[in-house]
């Protein structure tokens, strides 16, 4: 069972809870249609008093209960406040130890805009990067000195700490947490159903801290580092695994034990990120854009994309390009 808990605040924006909610359940049904084990999500929704909060638009949302009942979660999603979050801290300064109680669990927080300075409020931002809404980028690194402000970054990672400088760019983190959790066909289904011509991929935009210190195997990283300057030719992981003195069984298991997936599957994500990029973002034909992102033919291109995405490249290009604004 995997926890998940959202905290509704007063006067924050019911789309920071709702889309995150919506794309979740998304995931959930479609991990239910796959085979093999996958594991379920408990959602809570937590309030700081009223088990009836009041969002931005008078949105009324109904609760599961109050905060402090909370003391384990895997997720904690804060909501986006509007206007200055400075009168939510002096309204609710018990949010504090809480917030520091479950970041020290090494649960997964992220903030969606300026709740950030919730974060920052409580120190658990202090000598990490962080980003908050770009009108209050200002305030923010004037108020927290000792925070590495991002605000060039709509996404930034420290460890367990992730910030979302928006709603939209929230959905992306969402995404990327999702590959985590069901692995990358699920999460690159949910981003085909919600919008897939404003999403772009967490790592094409992220701030990530010692992103590849993620683990501390070294010679891991150094593959990682080698497959992302080579995945758009030719590769040989045996060859590679020769290449750092290792028997392609110990690579293997190596490889896996450090990041969670294994090097061939490693490879055809950073080969489909490439696609994906230049799909919405180029007039490349299909055979050159598989050319370009590593694969041996477009017919290879053509089945892995449908297989992960749900759809062919040519659809992909249509989705996410086909609704951007003509002036005539």
């Amino acid at each position: 069972m995997y926890r998940i808990t959202l905290l509704a605040l007063p006067h924050s924006l019911g789309s920071s809870i709702t889309l995150p909610l919506e794309m979740l359940n998304a995931a959930s049904t479609l991990a239910r249609t796959r085979r093999g084990k996958q594991p379920s999500i408990q959602v809570k929704v937590v309030s700081c008093d009223s088990p009836t909060v009041t969002m931005v638009g008078n949105l009324q949302l109904v609760t599961d209960c109050h905060f402090s009942e909370i003391t384990e979660t895997d997720w904690l999603i804060l909501p986006a406040l509007w206007r200055s979050p400075m009168h939510i801290i002096k309204q609710f300064p018990q949010l504090i130890p809480w917030l520091q109680q479950i970041v020290r669990s090494d649960n997964i927080v992220f903030a969606i805009g300026t709740s950030s300075y919730l974060l920052a409020e409580a120190g658990l931002l202090d000598n990490k990067p962080a980003t908050t809404h770009w009108y209050y980028c200002d305030d923010f690194a004037r108020r927290y000195p000792k925070v590495d402000s991002k605000p060039q970054y709509l996404i930034t990672q420290a460890g367990n700490i992730y910030c979302a400088g928006s709603v939209n760019s929230s959905a992306d983190l969402v995404v990327h947490l999702l590959g985590k959790l069901y692995g990358e066909t699920v999460a690159r289904r949910v981003e085909g159903q919600f919008s897939p011509e404003i999403r772009r991929s967490f790592e094409s935009h992220a701030y990530a801290l010692h992103e590849t210190n993620v683990h501390h195997d070294e010679v891991i990283i150094e593959a990682q580092e080698w497959l992302r300057e080579h995945s758009h030719s030719a590769v040989s992981l045996k060859q590679l695994a020769a290449q750092l003195q290792l028997s392609m069984r110990t690579f293997n298991r190596r490889f896996k034990q450090a990041t969670g997936i294994t090097a061939g599957d490693y490879l055809q994500n950073l080969r489909l990120n490439s696609a994906r990029e230049l799909l919405r973002t180029s007039n490349l034909s299909i055979n050159e854009v598989a050319a370009q992102a590593g694969y041996p033919d477009s017919s290879y291109l053509c089945a892995r994309f449908k297989k992960v995405m749900g759809l062919t490249p040519l659809s992909y290009r249509k989705a996410s390009r086909g609704k951007l604004f003509k002036m005539v």
